[in-house]
């Protein structure tokens, strides 16, 4: 006993010691193969989107019928949800990243001109269309995306046959250790079975134990977070109601007192020697003074409560907000907008994320052109900020941006979905997918 036990642990601590390396690189390899092959189906979906929204786009194009738009509409809509599975899979490998990288704004160019060429066809701009249909750009684009795509997929190829050359050198080494150890570790096989049974059992416990305080907490998480969200489009609302208290109060008080003044600067006009030019010059500044702070409260209260929004509807608020912004911050700003049925709530939303983009184009971005597009579409209304600026990377946005934070919650809480593109001197893409009321 005094030799036999020793060496019978020693042979079975060699053998548990094989076999959980092995177990652990053909694991580890089994997970790495899932995971490529996932990519492999991610980039394969992706190009299949692509392939779907061209053939769409050139079956519109060449016949003007628009059920040919419906597999297009489908396919770009699904294309940028496979951007971001890849992009959450290539997050963990710098090289696949950068490669994506180059995809990505391959797939955002042959959009961009899939889009140009549906927006001259829907304005009847023939000669447009079909300079851009003929031309080698739309080719030249699926070509860049094929190859990149291809190159992506010969990266997880070569990864899959690098994890099943794992596998088999595991499985090699998992025989030659088994057939040279089981003989010696036959007499202490009773023993490790029993005392790997009572582990089990130990670290089933402790599993379960873990599993109940791991539901506990996911349980308190998800209260905490649905209560936050709560208060957060509790405080969300409260702040706008004061909005439009505070300007109605400055529309009624105010612009009594001012309108009140101002007719008594009109009836003063009317009794007073104009004679003396001292006395004229203080009546024409008085009136001057008096009208820019009709203006600014007119301004102070457009801000706080677009009254253009409940009186002319989204459309031409809209119109209004982007035509101002341009005269104010000397940006040319383009817009494409549709009349769209949306709720008082998801209208106000829209707008206020409108003016939060430009807000930000203008303080950040030295665009000089903005593209502002409201898109109505049969089960969702698409609206879209696109400028020409320095652009920047969403992924190095900090918590503390709480501008695209208020946006991405506004547009969450009406039951949308925000979604931020932009590359460093690329310019920057705000789009907004908002369901349509039942």
């Amino acid at each position: 006993m005094a030799f036999s036990l020793p060496f019978a642990l020693l042979a079975a601590l060699v053998l548990i010691g094989i076999n959980e390396a092995g177990h652990r690189r053909s694991q580890q390899a089994v997970e790495e193969m899932g995971q490529e092959q996932q990519t492999r189906n991610a980039v394969n979906r992706l190009l299949q989107s692509m392939l779907d929204a061209e053939t769409g786009q050139r079956g519109y194009l060449l016949t003007g019928n628009e059920t040919y738009l419906e597999p297009y509409d489908k396919a770009v809509a699904t294309v940028q949800a496979n951007l971001d599975e890849l992009r959450s899979q290539y997050s963990h490998s710098p090289e696949n990243l950068q490669q994506f990288a180059l995809l990505s704004s391959a797939v955002s160019r042959k959009l961009a001109e899939m889009e140009l060429s549906l927006r001259l066809r829907r304005q009847g701009n023939e000669d447009a269309w079909k300079f851009v249909l003929f031309t080698d750009m739309g080719r030249e684009h699926m070509d860049s995306i094929r190859q990149l795509a291809h190159a992506l997929i010969d990266r997880s190829g070569r990864k899959i046959q690098e994890s099943q050359g794992q596998i088999v050198q595991s499985l090699m080494l998992s025989r030659i250790g088994i057939a040279t150890v089981t003989a010696i570790g036959l007499l202490a096989f009773y023993m490790y079975l029993r005392q790997a049974r009572t582990l089990q059992q130990i670290n089933q416990r402790e599993q379960e134990v873990l599993e109940r305080e791991r539901d506990r907490l996911e349980g308190l998480v998800r209260e905490r977070t649905a209560s936050l969200s709560e208060l957060a489009s509790h405080l969300q609302q409260v702040r706008e109601d004061e909005r439009g208290y505070l300007a109605r109060e400055l529309h009624d008080e105010l612009g009594a007192l001012l309108t009140a003044a101002k007719l008594d600067v009109a009836r003063l006009k009317s009794k007073i020697d104009y004679q003396a030019p001292d006395i004229a010059e203080r009546l024409r500044h008085l009136t001057e003074t008096l009208n820019s702070g009709i203006a600014l409260k007119r301004r102070i209260i457009e801000d706080l409560r677009p009254s253009s929004l409940s009186n002319l509807g989204l459309t031409a608020a809209l119109e209004i907000l982007t035509r101002e912004h341009a005269e104010g911050a000397g940006i040319e700003v383009e817009t494409s907008l549709e009349a769209v049925q949306l709720t008082e709530a998801a209208q106000l939303t829209v707008y206020r994320l409108v003016q939060e983009a430009l807000t930000n184009i203008s303080k950040y971005a030295k665009a000089k052109k903005v593209l502002v597009t409201v898109h109505n579409y049969p089960t969702h209304v698409a609206v879209q900020v696109h400028d020409d600026g320095a652009g920047f990377d969403p992924a190095a946005v900090g918590p503390a941006s709480y501008g695209l934070a208020g946006m991405r919650h506004r547009v969450e809480a009406a039951g949308g979905r925000l979604t931020i593109t932009s590359h460093p001197g690329n310019g920057t893409l705000v789009s907004a997918v908002l369901p349509k009321p039942h």
